[in-house]
């Protein structure tokens, strides 16, 4: 047996002699959408050099203020590969410098600080965005970026952790200290409406996983203590116990135009009770985490109290998102006094779904087979909205595509693999930058359709683009990945990619990774390529020359390693990829949705039939032919469908019951590609009592709120606020009205409380419903009280925002103009 200091030896020669066969030039060609050629250009002074560096030119048009030719150089503090392939060891170095750009002592945001720099050893979101936001960062370090460089991870993780300002407090009916993580400003005054801050943990499990001991400990603390005050809230503010899910909006697709149905963003309440797939998908792994990091500080009682949270939590995702007519889970449910589960689907969610656990083996190899995809990739939303500029809508995200590449792998599926394998490189490449995202249909950085052109905003060098190449490479190609008890390597190496990217190449190698200290140098023997469809299972792994498994304990490792991997067989995987296409410029009922109805009216009609009048919805409006489908309706009452494929404008529900409150929406289907539009929104046919209040500006702590009315009849109400909540722009701020509302018999005694959200509404439109209080009632005398909770202007690192809630104090207010006493339908358990 060889002794290890030659084996230490042995990868580098054998590093070199695959640097040797690279040559100092490449060129890659790429068909486009409208058929034509972009091609990009490599070249190296010194392929054999330990560190290369690098220019990198293409013919495509770059986005503004990028140039058509870069440079950049590997660094001896990241990791290297030599592949045989220039361009693929290439973007590996570039994916490596921008992670460095990304890297900054300072940060800054218009709206944070009067501008001003904030020191912070931190990430950086991308070449256009100069702060820490929680969503980004968090993706990125789980993609790539937690294992690279924890310490700035953990930092910047932490500095999105905050406790409530001084002299601050929460109301009565808040859990804990008030450290939690913070939810970023957003839809209607952020938390609770947009409720994915909980996806910081899964930056916080990359970074956990990679850290030093010491300074895991000390994170790890941290983290739990975090983490339980904001499980703990948002089980009281945000958690439904009728179905066992969180409220709230999808994460990432933050621009509510671009994904939700177009009368929603006036109407910020009913986003609020809906519940996103991939936010409770980030919800699960905060509950895994938190148990997890409880269970290892000794505190057994709240470890099972969050394992206990999380299989409920998995169980109520898997039935009421699963569909199995799609194959897929839906990604949202439309809100209050609807309901339903929609037929919309996103790529982040469902690739979550997979790689959190909460699918099993049959429903991932379901969502990886029925997902579509265009000819360049997977689209972030699927089907896309009609009359919607570029952004999240008609784009493909790298860091998605990133995670749709991990879901591929844990599934076995090589087309879906291929594909991204695909995207990732082509992107990086012909832009010469790890870009926000891309049109879809063109893999465009630009796309001029004259009217709807974009992506409306895309920057270079954004962080969970970066994150998510650097982790195609390392976490998949290689197949190291950190676990908590040392690394595991599993690499997913197809058949494609060894005939198309690796085809001179008999081995390729991924050098100076350091992980907790320790260097590693991994080499892959590559088959001889074939020309079948496949993935290539790993025959043989050494450690230092020594037969090892696929899963390195940290204590095996030591200062200096050398892995080596051999590829066996060719195994078949599944090879199922949905595949659409659409010209980019045309809005094509194959891959768009038509635009929601609307309920014109609602009345009793003949013979006291619920009857809707109903205004329809296809693309571009009544008659566009390029639409190129017909469409139908869907009706549904009070969240189940009772009116399918409906042709006529006016229906009559002649099975409506006697009991109840009868609340409709209408979903368009087109005929053909059966693709559906959103719910219209809700209307009822029984709006029940309004009492009106004058009350302006109502809701500073020490306000009291207090409105007696009757009731006459038993059964299940929704009780509800009319407000106007103008503090910011709908889209914007940390100010949306978050109150704890509690309902009281004429004895006195509490019968029901929850807390009730007013968001934000549009300066120009009247009042608007707050989310209701649910409460089955008697006929009698009660009371309606508001008291304080908590928004996001409480936390203490939102005291220097330039807006409401910030450097003015915090803002939790709103006018009272009524309140609102509506009967529903039975409450579901």
């Amino acid at each position: 047996m060889k002794p290890i200091t030659a084996l230490l030896l042995s990868l580098p020669a054998l590093t070199a002699a695959i640097a040797q066969a690279a040559d100092a030039t490449a060129t890659a060609s790429y068909p486009t959408w409208d058929g034509k050629q972009e091609t990009v250009r490599y070249a190296t002074p010194d392929a054999g050099a330990a560190l290369r560096s690098y220019t990198q030119s293409t013919t495509m048009t770059v986005r503004e203020g990028g140039k058509q030719a870069i440079s950049y150089a590997e660094s001896a503090a990241l990791p290297t590969v030599r592949s045989g392939d220039l361009a693929f060891d290439a973007l590996f170095a570039l994916a490596g410098a921008e992670m460095k750009l990304d890297s900054v002592s300072e940060i800054r945001d218009g709206s944070y600080n009067g501008g001003d720099a904030i020191p912070c050893d931190c990430f950086e979101t991308g070449e256009l965005w100069h702060y820490v936001w929680t969503r980004d960062l968090s993706y990125a370090a789980a993609l790539g970026l937690g294992m690279l460089d924890p310490q700035r991870t953990r930092n910047s993780l932490a500095f999105k952790l905050a406790g409530y300002r001084d002299g601050v407090t929460a109301g009565a009916h808040a859990a804990g200290d008030g450290y939690q993580i913070v939810q970023d400003t957003g839809s209607g005054g952020s938390w609770p409406v947009s409720t994915d801050r909980v996806s910081w943990a899964f930056g916080a499990d990359e970074a956990l996983k990679a850290l030093p001991p010491a300074e895991r400990q000390a994170f790890a603390q941290q983290a739990l203590h975090a983490l339980r005050n904001t499980l703990d809230n948002d089980r009281i503010a945000i958690w439904d116990a009728a179905d066992g899910l969180y409220n709230g909006e999808e994460s990432f697709l933050d621009w509510r135009e671009q994904s939700y149905a177009a009368w929603l963003p006036n109407e910020l309440s009913y986003m609020a009770t809906s519940k996103a797939l991939s936010t409770n998908a980030a919800h699960y792994k905060a509950l895994t985490l938190a148990a997890q990091l409880a269970s290892e500080q000794g505190d057994a009682a709240t470890a099972a109290r969050y394992s206990g949270w999380a299989a409920a939590l998995k169980t109520a995702i898997n039935q009421r998102f699963w569909q199995a007519d799609s194959g897929m889970y839906s990604s949202v449910t439309a809100g209050h006094f609807d309901g339903a589960a929609l037929y919309k689907y996103e790529w982040l969610g469902q690739a979550l779904a997979i790689i959190t656990g909460i699918a099993d083996q049959r429903q991932a190899a379901s969502i990886l087979a029925h997902y579509p995809h265009g000819p360049l990739g997977a689209p972030v939303i699927w089907p896309q909205q009609a009359n919607t500029a570029v952004y999240h809508n008609r784009a493909m995200w790298p860091f998605v595509t990133a995670y749709g590449l991990k879901a591929a792998a844990i599934g076995g599926n090589v087309a879906v693999a291929d594909a991204a394998y695909a995207t990732l490189m082509r992107g990086a490449a012909t832009n010469l930058s790890n870009m926000e995202n891309l049109e879809w249909l063109s893999g465009q950085p630009m796309l001029d359709d004259g009217k709807l052109s974009g992506p409306v905003v895309n920057s270079r060098r954004q962080l969970w683009s970066v994150g998510g190449y650097l982790g195609m490479v390392v976490g998949s190609v290689f197949g190291v990945q950190t676990t908590n008890d040392g690394i595991a390597v599993r690499p997913f190496i197809t058949a494609r990619l060894r005939r198309e990217t690796f085809a001179g190449s008999d081995a390729i190698a991924l050098n100076q990774l350091t992980l907790r200290g320790k260097r590693i140098a991994v080499r892959v023997q590559l088959p001889a390529t074939v020309t079948g469809e496949g993935y290539y299972e790993v025959a043989a792994i050494t450690l230092n020359g020594k037969p090892a498994s696929a899963a390195l304990a940290w204590d095996a490792l030591g200062d200096d390693n050398s892995i080596e991997i051999r590829l066996g067989k060719l195994l078949p995987g599944q090879q199922t990829k949905r595949s659409v296409t659409a010209g980019p410029l045309v809005q094509d009922a194959a891959v768009y949705a038509p635009a929601e109805p609307r309920i014109a009216k609602l009345e009793r009609g003949a013979y006291g039939f619920p009857t809707l009048h109903i205004d329809g919805g296809v693309i571009g409006g009544a008659g566009d032919k390029a639409a190129g489908d017909a469409i139908v309706y869907n009706i549904y009452r009070n969240g189940q469908l009772v009116g399918p494929r409906i042709s006529a404008n006016m229906w009559s529900d002649r099975h409506a019951g006697k009991e109840g409150n009868a609340c409709y929406a209408v979903e368009a289907v087109y005929t053909r590609s059966g693709n559906r539009s959103h719910h219209s929104m809700p209307a009822c046919l029984n709006n029940g009592q309004e009492i009106a209040v004058s009350r302006a500006a109502w809701g500073a702590p020490s306000d009291t709120f207090a409105q007696a009315f009757k009731v006459d009849s038993a059964g299940d109400y929704a009780l509800q606020i009319k407000y106007r909540n103008t503090a910011h722009q709908i889209n914007l701020g940390i100010s949306g009205g978050v109150k704890w509302a509690s309902l009281k018999d004429g004895s006195g005694a509490t019968i029901a409380g929850s807390v009730v959200q007013l968001p934000h509404s549009p300066a120009n439109e009247g009042a608007k419903y707050s989310t209701p209080l649910r409460a089955a009632l008697k006929p009698g005398s009660y009371t309606l009280q508001l008291e304080d909770f908590y928004n996001m202007s409480y936390m203490k690192n939102n005291a220097t925002y330039s807006d409401a809630g910030g450097v003015r104090g915090p803002s939790n207010k709103f006018d009272i103009d009524a309140v609102r006493i509506m009967p529903t339908a039975k409450i579901k358990k």
